[in-house]
């Protein structure tokens, strides 16, 4: 069944074609040293050579004799795994790779992807130097015209529409340090519209795991799920989408004798490991959640102590649960109850067990609640808060974890501060900018603390009525950094939206689908940003271990690195003197280290603090001292990192000198906190009040219950607090007497934070740390120690309701199962109803009966821009394609390799795409990856591109055809359950 997806037929002359466009001259100093593979002259053959044939892989030249070789460190620039790559440089050049031998997360392997990222140096078609669009061509400018000439624009759209009239994306593709002053930066022009990928990716499973125990973050690590018994896999492929953490699963399956459980709609090559396959319906996530637990409450499996202890709403949860008896579930999902039984008494009884998702069950209009039952049967069996156990979130992006973390989101300045007054105040403070200096830069103080317009949306916001946006005036510009263009759904209503504004800035390696796609004549900048390879700086890994990755290279061409982009985009605005006013600038590039040091100045809510640059790049000489499976350093390792968790994954607590050593597993009360250790947070207050009706004599009356929120018997080892109590203050400090345990220099920055009301100070604005410190040495967590929510009230469903997709191939189930009311969130109306309904209404699941999904290839990543333009990625996937069950390629006469046309329920939407036939996928399901782009329609885009910088590989993009629906809590896209039609080309 696993067989290559490759056509059988090679498209030979396209690629060839592609290639020789390149005007590959190969015997530069960077490019001769550079490349991947190839010997001078080696191109051609390629287009004569069968895909898939054998020829021997050639490495750059070897070094020159006595000319000193050394190597450095860096950390591969796709998916979240955090794989070292150890790279050879002789004279400033990129001559070899290998992977990080010693890396405790890779430990000597890479996948294709991580193998061939010297190629990204290598640049050939990569953007040489800063370009604008004139009258439909590309013309070549210096920076300094381009800098000029872009800030002017934005000046002008500032005056006339106001500042929320520029969108500032960012990307998963910064450093922490990058992604850092991309948001900063947006603050200093006065927009929250400051986001990237997690908005389409991970957005819901932040928001879903932050509102259920603290934090929204992978619990775990990749290394730790060697120690589960039991592991399901939810809506994710890693074999593909995240190859190198497959080592630990597979390894702590056979270690452990584990159950392996892949829950998906596809037959992936990650269930063809399983132990269990479950194929389900698209979309119904929640009913086959619910229809687990249903057989855990049933037969007395949950962890009654754990709930008791640490958690608050479960028994709301049981009355949804009942509901979902395994004949309901069977006919919503298509799953046989027996096998729901089987798997939940695993997951219940065979522990520990972790729980692993991706973006299948996270792209939904349901994906926060999806997200919420992922976490709610979790906390039933008592299976987070221990090794092997955890909400284990692999993430997509290289740093798509840290760029969330340091505030690329449209809610929240960095670190998950928040939008409130205080919450400007603590920035205002670690910045040294004045609190009304930043307020004078929005519209006003209601849109300075207004979430922003999520990146899913950012062209409806062009192109609605002005009256529907939430703002002086529609979005103008986009200000683009390293993000995809291929990857929104609707793409013709994203091309209308390109077409529709004034000013398009893309700063990137390539030029991306945001330079192609469009008709677009003039307005349009391209600003060539190196690698992650070129700079230096720190990224987080899914497990939130932070590494930092050493320069390799000087960046190529004409390209710069973002720090110095940003900059000099600054300094042109008129304000880089107060936004670098802490941080060094060195010929006109920030320096990042100082940046981090500024990150570490302000991360107290997320601890982020600790983890300076010395103690980071410590961890990288030192990787060979950590543990493979408890990622931790032993005592007797060199001082500098004795005792640390490898990566010091935040929470890293306290000031670097404090030495906290980061937190492998979150929430773990078996360990000190000082150890590691942690509760669940008391975010959500110590007490809930509840309204109920009852009756007293005949009479309905009204009476409040208070709901106790904190845990009761449950406390980190050694806690001098031996129950739950609330998050610390310096109020808190005083009451329990251990304010005294304050440093007199700890005593004076919390007067200067606090003024008339220093009892108020909290231990995630005291910029002393001294607050955290004191709790944490009476061993007490200083966020407090809470129950884990089951019931989260304040989000649209407290506890997760099954609702069909807005184009469901069930429409029986509608009625019964309906999407939430029209609402107006993030500034614009969600319609989700209203499309609902009309779909429904107009009976499209007749004309489009089969359901269309979409997911990663090992082969490329993200938009695919960097991967397709990777020759030796480009030769083993060279066309876009459709899976398509035999029955129903049977029906309509496709056979397998045949071009097909895809048709999408809106727009008059359609794709030409090969067909696949396999049984990977279920009769009424199709599936297509969704990293192509360069077709639009059936019309090839190659020559919208800047000569040279096409990618190799062109195809249709997937996102052509997917529709309407929008997470209400995120805005989050639902590029998983759609319906289209497939017809013979």
């Amino acid at each position: 069944m696993l067989i290559k997806r490759s056509e059988r037929q090679a498209r030979r002359g396209g690629l060839s074609a592609s290639l020789a466009g390149g005007q590959y001259t190969g015997l530069d100093r960077r490019t001769f040293l550079a490349r991947s593979g190839l010997v001078a002259g080696g191109l051609g053959a390629l287009g004569a050579m069968q895909l898939g044939g054998l020829r021997k892989a050639e490495a750059g030249p070897p070094p020159k004799p006595g000319v000193p070789v050394e190597t450095r460190k860096n950390i591969c620039t796709h998916c979240s795994v955090g794989c070292t790559v150890i790279a050879e440089v002789q004279n400033g050049v990129w001559i070899g790779q290998e992977p990080g031998w010693d890396s405790p997360i890779n430990r000597g392997s890479h996948c294709a992807k991580g193998a061939s990222v010297r190629e990204l140096v290598h640049g050939d078609r990569r953007l040489k130097y800063p370009m604008k669009l004139v009258g439909g061509q590309w013309q070549k400018i210096s920076w300094d015209q381009a800098i000029n000439e872009i800030g002017d624009k934005l000046n002008v759209i500032r005056e006339k529409s106001g500042p929320e009239s520029v969108y500032w994306l960012g990307s998963a593709k910064f450093s922490n340090e990058g992604a850092y002053l991309n948001r900063k930066f947006a603050a200093f022009w006065g927009t929250n519209s400051s986001d990237h990928q997690a908005r389409i990716c991970h957005s819901t499973t932040v928001a879903g795991v932050a509102n259920t125990w603290g934090y929204g973050a992978m619990t775990n690590s990749y290394n730790d799920i060697r120690n589960s018994k039991t592991m399901i896999i939810m809506g994710g492929n890693p074999a593909e989408a995240h190859p190198v953490s497959l080592q630990h699963l597979l390894e702590g399956k056979e270690l452990q004798r584990a159950n392996y459980v892949v829950i998906d709609p596809r037959m992936t090559r990650t269930a063809a490991h399983a132990t269990e396959y479950v194929r389900i319906r698209p979309g119904t996530d929640i009913p086959v959640m619910w229809g687990i637990l249903w057989h855990i409450f049933k037969n007395g499996w949950e962890d009654k102590e754990f709930i008791q202890q640490r958690v608050y709403g479960m028994d709301d949860v049981r009355k949804e649960v009942e509901k979902w008896t395994p004949e309901e579930v069977e006919r919503v999902a298509g799953v046989p109850g027996a096998q729901l039984e089987k798997v939940a008494k695993m997951f219940a009884t065979e522990k520990p067990a972790t729980l692993i998702w991706c973006m299948g069950a996270t792209q939904h209009t349901v994906g926060t609640a999806n997200v919420r039952a992922f976490c709610i049967a979790l906390l039933a069996t008592g299976n987070v808060g221990s090794f092997g156990g955890g909400a284990n979130i692999f993430r997509g992006h290289c740093n798509v974890q840290g760029a969330t973390d340091l505030g690329l989101d449209i809610t929240s300045l960095p670190l998950y501060y928040g939008l409130a007054e205080a919450a400007w105040k603590h920035w205002s403070r670690v910045w040294e900018v004045e609190y009304d200096w930043l307020l004078s830069r929005f519209e006003s103080k209601q849109m300075m603390e207004a979430p922003g317009i999520p990146s899913t949306r950012w062209y409806e916001a062009v192109m609605a009525p002005k009256d529907q946006v939430t703002q002086k005036d529609n979005l103008k510009a986009m200000m683009i950094f390293g993000h995809g263009g291929n990857t929104v759904t609707r793409m013709p209503e994203v091309k209308k939206g390109m077409e529709a504004l004034d000013l398009l800035v893309v700063a990137d390696p390539h030029p991306t689908t945001w330079a192609a796609l469009s008709e677009r004549k003039d307005g349009t900048y391209l600003l060539p940003i190196c690698t992650q390879f070129e700079c230096s700086g720190s990224r987080t890994a899914s497990n939130r271990s932070i590494q930092w990755g050493e320069q390799i290279v000087k960046p190529i061409f004409e390209s710069k690195n973002d720090y110095e982009v940003m900059y000099l985009l600054a300094k042109k605005l008129g304000f880089a003197d107060r936004m670098f006013k802490n941080i060094k600038v060195e010929n006109n590039v920030p320096v990042a280290e100082d940046i981090l040091r500024e990150i570490n100045r302000g991360g107290w809510s997320t601890g982020y603090c600790g983890q300076s640059p010395e103690r980071l790049k410590a961890h990288m000489k030192n990787q060979d001292k950590f543990d493979l499976v408890t990622l931790r350093a032993p005592k007797d390792a060199p001082a500098e990192i004795a005792g640390d968790y490898y990566g010091l994954p935040w929470p890293c607590w306290g000031t670097p000198e404090l030495r906290h050593p980061g937190t492998h597993t979150l929430y773990n009360t078996n360990l000190h906190v000082m150890d590691g250790g942690g509760t669940f947070r008391a975010r959500f207050g110590v007490e809930r009040v509840v309204k109920k009706k009852v009756m007293e004599n005949g009479v309905e009356v009204e009476k409040e219950e208070k709901h106790n929120l904190l845990a009761e018997g449950s406390y980190s080892l050694g806690s001098e607090i031996k129950d739950g109590y609330p998050e610390f203050t310096l109020g808190v400090l005083k009451k329990l007497g251990w304010d005294g345990d304050l440093t007199e220099k700890e005593k004076e920055v919390i007067a200067r934070v606090g003024g008339n009301n220093q009892d108020a100070v909290s231990w995630s604005t005291d910029l002393s740390g001294g607050i955290q410190r004191v709790a944490m040495a009476h061993g007490a967590i200083h966020y407090g120690n809470g129950k884990a929510r089951a019931n989260a009230w304040n989000l649209p469903d407290g506890v997760p309701v099954h609702r069909e997709p807005i184009y469901t191939p069930r429409m029986d189930l509608v009625a019964k199962y309906p999407t939430l009311p029209d609402a107006r969130q993030f500034r614009m109306p969600n319609q989700g109803f209203t499309y609902q309904k009309r779909a429904v209404d107009n009976k499209i699941a007749d004309r489009f009966p089969i359901v269309l999904t979409s997911g990663r290839l090992v082969e490329y990543e993200g938009g695919g821009e960097e991967t397709r333009s990777n020759r030796w990625l480009a030769e083993l996937q060279q066309d876009c394609f459709i899976e398509i069950n035999p029955q129903d390629a049977s029906a309509r006469g496709i056979k397998d390799g045949a071009w097909v046309w895809v048709s999408g329920a809106e727009n008059n939407s359609k794709a030409k795409v090969k067909a696949l036939v396999t049984e990977r996928v279920g009769k009424g399901v199709a599936w297509m990856p969704f990293h192509f782009a360069g077709w639009y329609q059936g019309v090839d885009q190659r020559g919208n591109y800047p000569k040279g910088a096409d990618p190799i590989v062109l195809g249709e993009s997937v996102n052509t055809l997917t529709t309407y629906g929008y997470d209400p809590v995120t805005g989050m896209q639902e590029p998983k359950a759609t319906l289209c039609q497939i017809a013979a080309a």
